[in-house]
């Protein structure tokens, strides 16, 4: 038979239950999640540096997961709605982010911006600079002698040669590759696609998995960045790969982390994303991202990045023509693809 139990014994326990509960709100707020792509957090990625960093800061848990790559991080959110854990999103770029703003999902960050510094300048209330740099196809210059000058050149496959790309669905250089057709060529791009289509080898979810065929030399090109030669200069000691300089111009990506609506009630959140355009942060970007700063560094960029391309002429559509077109614009571009 239960009895019922006296007030006296009950303000023990209930004062107990309260302390735990206290306890636990105090952990979970001295931990800070923040999702991102898988190179990114790769050993060799700025991550293992920056959760370094940020926790001797801090003095808290930074938690990073991964997924494929950054359009990934967008559908995942869609997924988990509400519901999910990530206090932070970190790799978005300028291509998502009127997508990710209409998601709701994401608070102001409430933070200075005086130290970003992005071609172009920046002025964004939700979306924080992380890096930036321009798309480019990478090349190996004991495989290719005389790499094409142009997009129109390239286009032509004259050499043969096949390249290795990432898919628009899930990947920003995948993304920011079929945007960079359609800037250039506008209603004629599906005729570049289909070029392009002619000189494709693979479609890679993530730009990790293009990157890895290029470097074990199974394919003689990867949709990359102008910055990538510089990982082989300072890494392997060589110049061997290369990117190529178009004429027409190059398509330029910047990085971007926000808060999430559940991420904002995280102190940790902004102090993160004021650490993330500091030296602290940005120090670790060049050689480990292999891409530009987009905040304050404490020493100059590694030599290896004098030397690479830097083109003539930026090419970008602002956030909102991609948010209004994208899905469109990816269907015309997988129906010349899969022919």
């Amino acid at each position: 038979m239960h009895t019922r139990p006296s007030v006296r014994l009950l303000l023990p326990l209930l004062a107990a239950g309260l302390l735990a509960s206290a306890v636990h709100t105090a952990d979970a707020a001295e931990t800070l999640t923040v999702y991102t792509y898988d190179s990114f957090t790769a050993e060799w990625g700025p991550g293992p540096q920056v959760e370094t960093a940020f926790e001797a800061e801090c003095g808290c848990d930074l938690r990073f997961v991964s997924v494929a790559d950054g359009v990934a991080l967008l559908n995942r959110l869609r997924l988990e709605g509400g519901n999910t854990d990530a206090d932070i999103v970190l790799g978005f770029d300028t291509n998502l982010t009127a997508e990710a703003r209409e998601t709701g999902f994401f608070a102001p960050h409430g933070i200075s911006l005086d130290a970003v510094s992005v071609p172009g300048g920046w002025n964004d209330d939700v979306f924080v600079p992380f890096d930036y740099s321009h798309f480019a196809i990478v090349y190996d210059t004991e495989t290719i002698e005389n790499p094409p000058t142009s997009m129109a050149e390239f286009l032509a496959n004259e050499d043969g040669h096949k390249i290795a790309i990432q898919d628009p669905r899930t990947s920003t250089p995948g993304l920011g590759l079929m945007l960079w057709l359609k800037k250039l060529y506008g209603d004629e791009a599906p005729d570049a696609y289909a070029k392009l289509a002619d000189r494709v080898l693979t479609v890679t979810p993530g730009w990790s998995e293009a990157y890895g065929l290029f470097t074990n030399g199974e394919v003689p090109m990867v949709l990359s960045y102008t910055t990538s030669p510089a990982v082989h200069i300072v890494l392997d000691g060589t110049d061997r790969y290369q990117a190529m300089a178009f004429e027409e111009g190059h398509y330029m990506q910047i990085e971007v982390a926000a808060q999430t609506t559940a991420g904002a009630e995280n102190p940790l959140s902004a102090q993160f994303l004021s650490f993330m355009t500091g030296p602290g942060f940005q120090d670790i970007i060049p050689e480990t991202n292999w891409m530009m700063p987009a905040g304050e560094t404490s020493k100059p960029l590694n030599p290896a990045f004098d030397g690479l391309v830097e083109p003539e002429i930026t090419l970008l559509f602002d956030p909102q023509t991609v948010a209004e077109n994208r899905a469109a614009w990816t269907a015309e571009w997988l129906e010349v693809m899969s022919r």
